[in-house]
């Protein structure tokens, strides 16, 4: 326990950490006394998705790391990613990112489909709202807003990483949290699941955030501050 504190304090503000949790109690809460689906839920997280994008673009526009000891041999038209600009990096990624995200949403958009042909309920759009849905992501953006504004630039971690490097961010910890969350979501839309199922998904969901959250911002504080251009 005292080892997990002690790693908890390099990696990020308490109040990152809380409003994270805040945030991804919403869903829970969703699940647990509103009737939430797991449509809605993946839909939320999906466009949780372009959020971290969002904030993404935000932390490369104004990291100020040095890029030359990025050990990526990441190439964009024949060029090497730490030798570029910003004004090239930033555009590639709202393309690429945006490509990612786009596929996602049509495979979570299209899940009752997927849940029309299993034994369980055929109506995956039940208990759904718009309201609820703008609720949940409302949370979830002032959670990411909050990780930016203490760690990112509180804690200085903009001086720490480059754009190049910030580019690569987001995609390894989306990857694998996500690939979970569609998993478990295709298994409980199509055997027809109780509500603790969902829970038990948007519990995990949670668990997993905090722990690539703590130990993406334990990486960016354990680098050695690089030299600013210009200083």
């Amino acid at each position: 326990m005292e080892r997990f504190l002690a790693w908890y304090r390099v990696s990020s503000s308490v109040g990152a950490v809380v409003a994270l949790v805040a945030a991804n109690a919403v869903p829970l809460f969703g699940v647990l006394f509103f009737g939430w689906n797991v449509w809605t839920i993946l839909i939320v997280y999906w466009l949780e998705n372009g959020i971290v994008g969002a904030f993404n673009i935000a932390k490369m526009a104004i990291a100020q790391g040095d890029a030359s000891a990025l050990s990526t041999t990441f190439n964009v038209n024949g060029r090497g990613v730490s030798t570029m600009m910003k004004a090239g990096l930033i555009p590639f990624f709202i393309m690429h990112y945006g490509i990612f995200w786009l596929v996602h949403g049509v495979f979570v958009l299209t899940l009752p489909v997927f849940g029309s042909m299993g034994s369980g309920d055929a109506d995956m759009t039940t208990g759904m709202s718009p309201g609820t849905i703008l609720l949940a992501v409302i949370a979830l953006t002032i959670s990411h807003a909050v990780s930016y504004r203490f760690n990112f630039i509180g804690g200085g971690e903009y001086r720490r990483v480059s754009a190049a490097g910030q580019m690569f961010a987001p995609y390894g910890r989306l990857v694998v949290l996500h690939i979970t969350i569609i998993l478990g979501g295709i298994a409980i839309a199509t055997t027809g699941a109780p509500a603790a199922a969902i829970a038990i998904l948007v519990g995990l969901k949670t668990l997993m955030d905090l722990g690539f959250h703590l130990a993406e911002h334990r990486k960016v504080v354990a680098m050695t501050p690089a030299t600013v251009a210009g200083t």
